[in-house]
This record gives C-alpha cells, sequence and structure tokens, in this order.
C-alpha cells in the first residue's frame, strides 16, 4: 500500500502503510539520514527515513528485537569469537561433528564454515559414523553441504598435519570416534560451539556452551546477525544454508514448538533467506523400509509401566542405527505415555564393533533427560557418562568391547541380545518403580 502522499499524521501511526517493513539486526545505517524513535514498550526501536524533506516516509524498519535483547555476555562472546578467529587467520581447521550427526549439527557446522571463510580459514567438515536418518540423507544431497565421512581406519592415513585447529559444533568430542587419533596427532582444538551440557573437561580456545538454548543453529545464527557473515539471498550458497539452519532449529525444538524467544528471534532473522520448497522438500523423505521395521519391532517388544514405554529391538545394521530415536518419536505418541525408550545393539560387521545405543523421547516437562540416562547408565572409568541430553530428547551409548562381534550362530546371538536386553531394562525400571525389587547382582 502507497503512503498518502498528503497526510501529515504521526508517522509512527502510519506505519502500516509504509512501502516496506522488514527486520534489521546489525548493520543500522541506512542510505539516506536517518530517525531514530524511542524504543516501543516491547523494546523494539522503530526508524524512518525523511526522504523529501517532509514527514511523509517512504521506507520505514524495524531493528530486531535480538539487539535489544542482547546482553553483555553475548557482546562478549561474539567478540571473543571474532578475535579468536582473526588470530588463527590463513590456518586449516577441522571440523568434527558427532558420529551421526543431525540437522542441527549439519546445518551449524556449514555456518561456521562460511563465517570462517571470510577471515581466510579454511575447514573440511567430518564424522565418523554414517548418516541414516532419511530427512538427514535428503539434507546433505538436496543442499550439497560439503561433508566428509572419515571412518576410524582411514582417519589413520591421512595427513593430519595440514590441520592447525579442531573444531567442535553441536558435540563436545565424546560422541566422535575421531578425537582419539585427532588427539595423538596433538591437533588443539580452537573452539567449541553446543546447547548440551558440560560432558568433559575440555580445554579449548573459545568455548560458547549454551545449555539453557534449544539448539546450536540457534547460537550460529546469532553470530551471523553480530555481523560475522552477512547473508545474500541473491547467493544460492547462502540460500541452502539458512534452509539448513531453518531444519536444524525446527528439528531441535520439535517443530518450534519447544522453542524459546531466541530461537524464535533466530528464526525470524533466517525466514528471510531460506528455500521453503527446498525445506519441503527434506521433509517429505519417506522412511525406508529397515525403519518401518524397527517401529513395528519397538510396538511389539514394548513394556509400558507408569506412563514409560521401553523397548528393546534386537540387532541393527550401522547403517540403520537413526531409526531407533524414530522408533522413540513414536512410541511416545501413544495414548497414556508421556516418555518412550528405544534401544537396540548397532553392529558393524566390517570392523565388528558393536555398541548399545538408545533413544528417550518424552513429553513430561519434570523429567529431565539428562539427569535420568546419567543416573541410570552411570560412567565409564574415565568419568564419561554413557547417556545424556537436552530437553524433551536424550540418548545413550554403551560399548559392548570384549563381546563384540557378530556371530553367526543364532543361539549366541540370541543369548548375548537377551542378557543386554535384561540389563537395560533392569536399569531403567529401577528409576521407574523405584519401590520395586529387583534382581540382586543386575544393576
Amino acid at each position: 500500500m502507497q503512503s498518502d502522499s498528503t497526510s501529515s499524521a504521526d508517522p509512527l501511526q502510519e506505519r502500516s502503510s509504509f512501502d516496506s517493513l522488514s527486520l534489521e539486526t546489525n548493520s543500522f545505517a541506512l542510505d539516506r539520514p536517518a530517525i531514530d524513535f524511542p524504543p516501543n514498550p516491547n523494546g523494539v526501536a522503530f526508524s524512518g527515513n525523511n526522504s523529501n524533506g517532509n514527514n511523509n516516509y517512504q521506507e520505514y524498519r524495524v531493528r530486531s528485537p535480538y539487539d535489544t535483547l542482547r546482553s553483555p555476555e553475548q557482546e562478549q562472546k561474539v567478540d571473543q569469537f571474532r578475535k579468536t578467529l582473526e588470530r588463527h587467520r590463513g590456518e586449516r581447521q577441522v571440523i568434527v561433528l558427532q558420529d551421526f550427526p543431525d540437522p542441527d549439527a549439519l546445518s551449524s557446522a556449514w555456518t561456521y564454515k562460511l563465517i570462517a571463510q571470510k577471515f581466510d580459514i579454511p575447514t573440511d567438515i567430518v564424522y565418523a559414523g554414517t548418516l541414516s536418518h532419511q530427512e538427514n540423507i535428503a539434507l546433505v544431497k538436496l543442499t550439497g553441504i560439503p561433508l566428509q565421512r572419515w571412518t576410524v581406519q582411514a582417519v589413520k592415513t591421512k595427513d593430519l598435519s595440514i590441520y592447525r585447529g579442531v573444531v567442535l559444533i553441536d558435540n563436545q568430542g565424546t560422541t566422535s570416534q575421531l578425537m582419539g587419533t585427532l588427539r595423538e596427532a596433538n591437533i588443539p582444538i580452537t573452539v567449541i560451539i553446543d546447547h548440551h551440557s558440560l560432558q568433559d573437561d575440555l580445554t579449548a580456545e573459545f568455548v560458547d556452551i549454551r545449555t539453557h538454548a534449544r539448539a546450536t543453529a540457534t547460537i550460529l545464527t546469532q553470530y551471523i546477525q553480530a555481523g560475522l557473515i552477512k547473508l545474500d539471498s541473491n547467493i544460492s550458497e547462502h540460500v541452502k544454508c539458512a534452509t539448513a539452519l531453518m531444519h536444524g532449529l525446527r528439528s531441535d525444538t520439535n517443530r518450534l514448538m519447544q522453542a524459546q524467544e531466541e530461537d524464535f528471534l533466530a528464526a525470524a532473522y533466517i525466514s528471510r533467506f531460506y528455500d521453503t520448497q527446498l525445506l519441503n522438500a527434506v521433509l517429505q523423505s519417506a522412511r525406508s523400509r529397515p525403519v518401518m521395521d524397527v517401529i513395528e519391532r519397538s510396538l511389539k517388544n514394548r513394556t509400558v509401566q507408569n506412563s514409560f514405554s521401553i523397548a528393546g529391538v534386537g540387532f541393527l545394521r550401522y547403517d540403520d542405527r537413526d531409526a531407533i530415536p524414530q522408533a522413540a518419536d513414536f512410541l511416545v505418541t501413544e495414548d497414556n505415555v508421556h516418555t518412550a525408550v528405544v534401544y537396540g545393539i548397532v553392529h558393524d560387521e566390517d570392523d565388528e564393533i558393536e555398541i548399545v545405543v538408545g533413544s528417550l523421547r518424552t513429553n513430561k516437562i519434570t523429567l529431565d533427560p539428562d539427569e535420568f540416562l546419567k543416573e541410570a547408565f552411570g560412567q565409564d572409568a574415565q568419568g564419561r557418562f554413557f547417556g545424556g541430553g537436552r530437553s524433551q530428547a536424550g540418548g545413550f551409548e554403551i560399548p559392548i568391547r570384549f563381546l563384540s562381534g557378530f556371530a553367526e550362530n543364532n543361539e549366541y546371538s540370541k543369548l548375548k541380545w537377551n542378557i543386554y536386553d535384561a540389563q537395560v531394562k533392569q536399569k531403567l525400571l529401577r528409576l521407574i518403580n523405584p519401590e520395586q525389587n529387583y534382581p540382586k547382582g543386575v544393576s
């Protein structure tokens, strides 16, 4: 709608009729002299252009609430991050993701890579596991995220001397098989950016761990808003990265239903750049048959007590590992169930590696997945917890070690599964039904 050129009304009362209305975050410099009005009660500052010497404003802009809500601590973090990148200008870094990276990790790592490029820092995004969730596979294929898979064996043959720093995004090194080799190569940890609870006593040059944040994508988006990179909707790579960030925000906040104010502000900013059709294509990717089989097994094997649904799904191929959280997502939707835990033994036939992998999903506000899983499964000899989580979601991984190795003997495999299935159930049921007596010797 065009503004009335003959009107002399207060421009604040006529703001709905201005030609353009947009969010602006970091740069407040306008092409022409601007008049800044006092902040409104919600903390949003308005500004207008006096383009023709009278009170008729042809352009009207709203600054993002993020600029008025950003705390001195956040400002300090941005400054520290910028200085860290500046100190390492020209050095090559390796960005390490968890073995089974999710949309939050993938999009956040890509964003870090784009920011690092502005400081002439080349980076490689790597992971050791596999992409098995259909949406993750579609996200990487459709957006072209520059991702490399390094197996545990392959990393030992690489020339790691070219890297001057390790960057951990959406993890703290405890969920990557690559960290052991990287430590042996004496590559220092330069940056850690994560939103999960503190998992290890890591030493890094720059650390930004915000346990209150619902997604690491929110943190990286705030760095964009702070001016470390300027997104351009005419640059295809920027549009695709923004689309990945929107997916990361959406997935880690349960379609924004668990989002906090800063997550919504980040999503609002990213909405100016992302491709809705591309995101829709990612979200409509179909479930594979192995995933459907695991969901079917979880339904068949589930035990429900005190509104907890617990299901062991047996042995799974390494490539189908992401079927476990999808099964947990499904079970928690059952009537009279507020928490679902699904687990299985994930095996890699090539490396003869076996791990008990489990996922927890809950809609019970008073249940803390991080505390629940840490109490249930404890920690290893080095003090690292086998499980952990965030709001309404969590997971655990317990190495089998000596008993690892796929056996063709069906009776042996069945016996091994029965033992681990019973042990995991006992660990969980001790917390779910603390008043019930369980056999001694099983802990």
